[in-house]
């Protein structure tokens, strides 16, 4: 079965893995059939875990091969990388400010309304991940110190642990808004289709336009990076076990970093 799958080209191996995470948030959201509340310490736990996972991703399955690359490449290496990283950020701050900007009036919301826009919040957080996957396994084509099949299936795991759950965040206050198990189930779940998607994209732009990689890799890790300092961290410490829940964070980094390094 694994031999199988690494024999498959980047685009499918992109498009399999995004399902995959897309299937952990399936998961998470069907907790609302059998759960009226998660256990908060089981939760912050996976999200911190998640971020120390996806921090290290960020360096040595990203940021690292876009280095290389764009040095093999004869680029302006710290020039690329530092504007790829810093526009990952810049695209997601724009989405968080639009989103702020047409739920200004929230209050006044009829209850699908609010439904719609908590979707909306996770799904767009949901893209740069789903790009970063794509990315991930569309570099690997091009040998690049990092850039392996064993980091970029870590990075799609460490992706789809945190959808875990981002899918119950979204299911049970759908619920708890009066929608049935069912239709909180079924939107809880949506916010995860994205990745697929973008996972494909991510993986196209690196295989047709090769000399955009270093870009798209640092861009994918800036937009990661954003998405852990403002949503995966400041949520899993709002735990009483701050101790605890960091701890986690840096057992995800170390990980990630050990398995990353040794299969490269």
């Amino acid at each position: 079965m694994i031999n199988f799958f690494i024999q498959l080209n980047p685009i499918v191996q992109a498009l399999l893995a995004t399902i995959f995470t897309w299937l952990i948030t399936l998961i998470g959201a069907s907790l609302v059939f059998f759960f009226k509340e998660i256990n908060k310490n089981i939760m912050d736990s996976m999200l911190g875990f998640s971020a120390g996972i996806m921090i290290a991703a960020s360096f040595f399955s990203l940021i690292s091969p876009a280095l290389d690359m764009a040095e093999s490449l004869n680029m302006i290496t710290w020039l690329i990388v530092a504007l790829g990283f810093i526009s990952g950020g810049i695209l997601i701050l724009m989405g968080d400010k639009i989103f702020k900007k047409i739920n200004t009036k929230k209050n006044n919301y009829s209850s699908m309304k609010r439904v719609l826009m908590l979707i909306f919040s996770i799904t767009l957080h949901n893209i740069p991940e789903g790009l970063a996957v794509g990315v991930a396994f569309g570099s690997i084509c091009y040998n690049l110190d990092g850039a392996t099949i064993g980091s970029a299936c870590l990075l799609a795991l460490g992706i789809g642990l945190q959808n875990f759950p981002e899918g119950t965040a979204v299911s049970v206050p759908l619920r708890r808004e009066g929608l049935s198990r069912s239709k909180a189930f079924f939107f809880g779940q949506l916010s995860g289709i994205v990745e697929p998607i973008f996972g494909v994209i991510g993986a196209l732009l690196v295989l047709k336009i090769r000399l955009i990689l270093p870009f798209l890799l640092s861009f994918a890790a800036g937009a990661m990076i954003y998405v852990v300092v403002q949503e995966l961290i400041p949520e899993s410490q709002t735990n009483d076990n701050k101790g605890m829940i960091s701890f986690f964070t840096l057992l995800g980094f170390t990980i990630m970093m050990i398995l990353d390094v040794a299969l490269s």
